[in-house]
């Protein structure tokens, strides 16, 4: 798809040579510093520069955006193509002119021409992404616990003893485990909507750990829970020794915890959460159902502070409903809103066809009967995922129910266990 010629703010892929006007923008939007040489190798690795693209004023980048290429879990373990759409950016001197919303267009024409049937993104500002049609589709938790406050529930620990008798713990350099946090990763992946699959640039972007970024933490750190099968779980972090009137108020920071089984998760949590000398831990980007929080004996130590995570954007509505597995029967006829890519407006028939591994699979085809529900194309994608409850929406006014029963029905059918989660920022 090209850009009209009078456009009076031409859009276009940039080339490698142009790579420095391009991050400009991002500098100066997001008031960062440039990226070093070492930002730079790590990062140009993930670059698709023909997913680009960038909106120009005399020949300068003024706006800026890209997609990386992801297959993305969604419910019933079933894995799509998905954009993950980020650096979206607008020099502060022309905001307000229509650069943004002229780049969110052209990038999803370019999904579509794709084949991609869904976009994602994190949301810098939760304000901005819902005028193009992306949901707020996962949320996250925050927990921050003091010194002796991770102790084990009794159910918890009775689990450890038992289900985790065979597992051991070990330290090791992050960049020499990676083989093991891939093996790890890989049997959470299909069962957690939500997270994408990495390849060997996504983990080593996971372990990079410059030590001008540390602000005064230790190195990155990796700690595995492994049995004779292998790896079951592992935590990286870091940790910053500070001193108060020879008293220890270090900070144990979490960047990602992944295990594959309570068991893991248990005895992972309970190694850091003891560690001495320290005396707050903080874990960011925890799913809203994470186990620890039914293993600890206080939960309300960990101090939750929910935000929104993973937004998603329908690209090719029956694609993406069909492409994705039910928790439980449904047959309704939704009417959507989609003002940019009216290919998904209309009337579609959602019905669930059968067992399937991972769930009930679904058909979405044109209908032409009356619906039974109507919502926009952005509440859709709120709830594609699981983690958004089409109900609460309804309850908000968002939705409308246009036969008795209908929400409950799909609300019930879009709802899904485990909760969407991605661990990681893209």
């Amino acid at each position: 798809m090209t850009q009209s010629a009078s456009s009076p703010y031409p859009i276009r892929p940039v080339e490698e040579t142009e790579l420095d006007s391009f991050l400009n923008v991002d500098e100066h939007a997001f008031n960062t510093s440039p990226w070093s040489e070492s930002d730079r190798q790590v990062s140009v690795d993930r670059f698709e520069f023909d997913r680009t693209l960038a909106a120009f004023d005399d020949g300068t980048p003024v706006g800026v955006t890209m997609c990386y290429s992801f297959q993305l879990s969604v419910p019933g373990q079933e894995m799509l193509p998905a954009a993950g759409v980020t650096l979206v950016a607008v020099l502060p001197t022309h905001r307000r002119r229509g650069v943004l919303s002229g780049l969110m267009r052209r990038q999803l024409a370019d999904v579509r021409d794709r084949g991609e049937p869904l976009a994602i993104l994190w949301a810098s500002e939760a304000v901005i992404y819902g005028r193009y049609g992306y949901g707020r589709a996962s949320w996250q938790l925050g927990f921050t616990l003091r010194r002796s406050e991770g102790g084990l529930s009794r159910a918890a620990a009775g689990l450890a003893a038992t289900a985790g008798s065979d597992l051991r713990l070990r330290i090791t350099e992050p960049e020499a485990a990676l083989p093991e946090l891939a093996k790890v990763y890989e049997a959470v992946l299909a069962s957690r909507p939500g997270m994408f699959c990495r390849n060997d640039a996504w983990w080593r972007i996971m372990v990079y750990d410059p030590a001008d970024q540390r602000q005064g933490a230790s190195p990155l750190r990796c700690l595995l829970a492994e049995d004779a099968s292998g790896p079951r779980g592992y935590a990286l972090y870091s940790a910053r020794d500070t001193w108060t009137d020879s008293l220890p108020e270090n900070v144990l920071t979490v960047r990602e915890l992944m295990a594959a089984d309570p068991a893991a998760i248990t005895a992972l949590g309970t190694d850091l959460f003891s560690r001495d000398l320290t005396t707050e831990f903080r874990l960011f980007r925890r799913p809203v159902d994470d186990p620890l929080l039914y293993h600890l004996a206080d939960p309300r130590r960990t101090r939750p502070q929910l935000h929104d995570a993973l937004w998603v954007r329908i690209v090719d509505l029956p694609r993406a409903l069909a492409g994705r597995r039910y928790a439980g029967p449904v047959d309704v006829v939704i009417e959507v809103r989609d003002e940019i890519l009216p290919a998904n407006a209309g009337r579609w028939r959602l019905t669930t066809t059968g067992e399937a591994p991972g769930g009930l699979a679904a058909s979405c085809v044109p209908a032409s009967s009356a619906p039974d529900l109507a919502l926009d194309v952005t509440d859709l994608g709120a709830v594609y995922l699981g983690g958004t409850r089409l109900g609460a929406l309804a309850g908000s006014g968002l939705v409308a129910e246009l036969r008795p029963g209908a929400v409950r029905q799909l609300s019930a059918a879009l709802a899904w266990d485990p909760a969407p989660w991605c661990p990681m920022v893209f």
